[in-house]
């Protein structure tokens, strides 16, 4: 009875752990989105849609004006730009599709944006409540707080809730503004200057 020998057994053992390495990486292929950079991206879309919904009077519409905007914003505009809102452009990160790893369908896009600017109404709401009542400015903001909570939870892929529930992640890409690059190259070029003065005057 032949036996399999040593060599031809590691040889096995290593296509096997080849092979499943090469999966792992086609599934992790994009880099996830630090949090931070998220963060920074909404805030530039959700101040864009409360400048322009605040000059609204009427809560009822306001709310109205605000869910359109947010979903031309976040939806249209993101088909129409490979992925990426204003916000998104401005710090380098796009939305794809969990699974497909492709911009996600209209039908998904839609439902994220949807939850997602249900929970920044909230928010405004509660901001604009301010200190005056803390208890309301607490209820208002913990939508928000619980769904940036869940992407904290998520060492893949930092999927908040509307991700999950839509099926999407947000990932890094090699197209945008780099914002907050741009600004700590600014600030050090600034310092430096500063420093460059101080020694003259002395």
């Amino acid at each position: 009875m032949n036996k399999k020998s040593p060599i031809l057994n590691t040889w096995q053992v290593t296509q096997k752990t080849l092979t499943m390495y090469q999966e792992e990486s086609l599934i992790r292929r994009k880099p996830k989105a630090p949090p931070e950079r998220r963060a920074y991206a909404f805030l530039v879309d959700f101040v864009l849609v409360w400048l322009i919904s605040s000059l609204v009077t009427n809560v009822f519409a306001e709310f109205l004006v605000f869910v359109l905007l947010w979903l031309v914003l976040r939806v249209i505009v993101v088909d129409k730009n490979q992925g990426q809102s204003l916000g998104k452009w401005a710090f380098d990160l796009k939305v794809i599709d969990a699974e497909l790893k492709r911009r996600p369908s209209l039908a998904n896009l839609t439902k994220r944006e949807i939850i997602i600017s249900i929970i920044a109404f909230l928010a405004m709401i509660g901001l604009k409540i301010n200190f005056r009542n803390f208890i309301s400015l607490l209820l208002f903001l913990t939508p928000i707080m619980i769904d940036g909570f869940t992407a904290l939870t998520d060492e893949d892929y930092n999927q908040a809730f509307h991700d999950r529930t839509s099926k999407t992640i947000i990932v890094q890409t090699k197209r945008g503004f780099s914002l907050d690059l741009r600004i700590k190259k600014w600030l050090k070029e600034t310092q430096k200057a500063w420093d460059k003065n101080r020694k003259k005057v002395r």
